[in-house]
């Protein structure tokens, strides 16, 4: 009996140090030398200083900046401690008088603007953290941001160009529009 113990004993020290510490260096290892800028969050520095990052949205409210998603997670939006979607249906009343405050809000700040408003500036995703939004998300804003900041149409559009990425190996997902990256490069210096 006392062998089986002792057995048994060894068996789940030697498995806790494989599963409990070996495996999870190599694994930190193997992702710092791969995909380092992945494994330490995708952070977006700005002077030194982490400003966000690419996965996970921020909230902009100033109409000079172009929005993002709606988030759903809670008590606070984009909070990545408690990522997950409203659950709520398409016949639920609450989205719809969320949806319509949402575009109400939109209007507001951009009374000229008469074309419908794309679907993901007022419904949140899934996981309440969406960083991106649709190339047609951010064409509806950028007359507003543009009039707002006092740069012309074209500046605008060739910013929101230059931070749309294309789909995955070409045929996987949308093409999509990083809000945060968009908004450093509006904040940014001409030039840089």
């Amino acid at each position: 009996m006392f062998k089986l113990l002792r057995q048994s004993f060894m068996l789940l020290l030697v498995l806790t140090m494989i599963t409990g510490a070996l495996y999870p260096l190599a694994a930190t290892g193997l992702a710092q030398l791969v995909f380092p800028h992945q494994a330490n969050g995708s952070l977006i520095v700005r002077d030194g200083k982490p400003v966000g990052s690419s996965l996970i949205g921020q909230s902009f409210t100033d109409p000079k900046y172009f929005w993002g998603r709606p988030s759903a997670t809670s008590p606070n939006p984009y909070n990545a401690a408690s990522s997950s979607g409203s659950n709520q249906g398409p016949t639920n009343p609450a989205l719809a008088d969320a949806v319509k405050q949402r575009i109400d809000a939109l209007r507001a700040v951009d009374p000229a603007n008469t074309a419908p408003v794309p679907v993901d500036l007022v419904t949140a995703s899934a996981s309440g953290l969406d960083p991106q939004i649709s190339p047609a998300a951010a064409q509806y804003q950028v007359a507003r941001v543009a009039r707002l900041r006092h740069l012309s149409l074209a500046q605008v559009q060739s910013l929101v160009r230059r931070y749309t990425q294309g789909r995955q190996l070409g045929i996987l997902g949308e093409p999509r529009v990083n809000v945060l990256q968009l908004n450093l490069a509006l904040d940014a210096p001409a030039g840089q």
